[in-house]
């Protein structure tokens, strides 16, 4: 297998007495989807905040194309090409859509209208999220210019991965996508998650629905008490096995 693109090596994080994190290891391929699972307070959340400099870690390493990386803010970790969708979308429900997807990374107008006006350069920003739903096949939003609030549940998670597709060109976290869905609407987010993958775009799945997780991931990364436990092929494994490993009643296969 090809070196990692992302990897984690020795994390550790603690909030007063409670360590989050504790000498965790994570890895990521090229091409992949790596599914993260364990229980409530395992140190998911944690893992993926200090990946996507939403959080800074105590202690060891996070390698982006096997360079030490560091991340102090989600900006930092933004600009090194690693994209983040968590739960909440982090949208916008009044402004449009187009609006939403540049939302912090605004385009101007070229000269000094830009440059010193500061005029933002709407036609192409609208064009640029026209061009990136429809690479998606998410042009059932009839219009760009529409209020996010009026999309439905799966429409705006589907914006919110096309925003990270748009700018995530390393690496796209998915935290929970198909959580607050119906049937339908998670079924088309799942074909959007396999259809960014198969672009080439590697890309880190949280999630605690093991069905979803069984169906796309490509390795299931097991997360137990702040570390890494096992990362098991879906393949070889039953949704059973997996939900033991990550509650304690079944030992963990051993590394090969």
């Amino acid at each position: 297998m090809s070196n990692p693109i992302l990897q984690a090596r020795g994390l550790v994080k603690r909030y007063g007495r409670v360590t989050a994190l504790d000498d965790c290891d994570f890895d990521l391929h090229a091409g992949e989807i790596v599914a993260v699972i364990g229980d409530n307070g395992a140190g998911k959340s944690s893992l993926i905040k200090a990946m996507s400099g939403a959080v800074v870690p105590d202690a060891g390493e996070i390698l982006l194309e096997g360079k030490p990386v560091r991340f102090n803010t989600p900006n930092d970790a933004r600009a090194e090409g690693i994209e983040t969708v968590y739960q909440t979308l982090a949208m916008s429900p009044a402004l449009s859509i187009a609006d939403n997807m540049f939302m912090g990374r605004e385009l101007r107008k070229p000269g000094w209208r830009g440059s010193v006006l500061r005029q933002l350069d709407r036609a192409k920003m609208e064009q640029v999220a026209r061009d990136k739903l429809s690479d998606l096949g998410l042009m059932t939003i009839q219009n760009i210019n529409q209020a996010v609030e009026t999309l439905s549940g799966g429409q705006r998670q589907g914006v919110a991965v096309a925003r990270a597709a748009a700018f995530g060109s390393k690496v796209i976290i998915l935290d929970e996508p198909t959580a607050a869905l119906g049937v339908k609407e998670s079924r088309r987010v799942l074909e959007l998650i396999l259809d960014v993958r198969s672009r080439g775009i590697p890309i880190v799945l949280i999630s605690h629905n093991m069905p979803h997780v069984f169906e796309v991931a490509d390795r299931i990364h097991v997360h137990r008490l702040g570390k890494r436990l096992c990362v098991i092929d879906p393949k070889d494994y039953t949704m059973s096995d997996a939900v033991a490993f990550m509650t304690g009643a079944k030992d963990a296969p051993l590394a090969a």
